[in-house]
């Protein structure tokens, strides 16, 4: 069995769910209380959901943004986007959008690399 055959399963071999682990949150202690930054995960459906984040990453938290919701041509998205940056400008952070999906935002002394893993 080749190595694209281990990762990837042999050739006419289906996967069911059964394959799958599903890991549950809760079963899990979190050092949260004594974690001086959290990554948190965010939504932007409207302007409103900007808020919470512009908060989140002044109190010093890592922000992973969902914005499938918009496109990046999108004029609103594009207002979200400048405010976002002017907020990692202000502590000091860091903003980067991850392909069409996703934006991160970073407090003081967080770089993104621009770079991804293995390349």
């Amino acid at each position: 069995m080749g190595l694209m055959s281990k990762i990837l399963g042999e050739t006419g071999s289906s996967r069911n769910t059964e394959d799958y682990v599903e890991l549950q949150a809760n079963e899990y202690e979190t050092a949260s209380a004594e974690a001086e930054r959290q990554v948190r995960i965010a939504r932007i459906s409207d302007k409103q959901d900007v808020i919470d984040i512009k908060d989140a990453v002044y109190d010093g938290d890592v922000v992973i943004a969902d914005i499938t919701r918009h496109s990046t041509q999108d004029r609103t998205m594009e207002h979200i986007s400048d405010e976002l940056k002017q907020v990692a400008n202000e502590v000091g952070g860091d903003i980067v959008q991850k392909d069409d999906d996703q934006l991160i935002i970073t407090p003081s002394d967080v770089v993104i690399s621009r770079e991804r893993l293995g390349q």
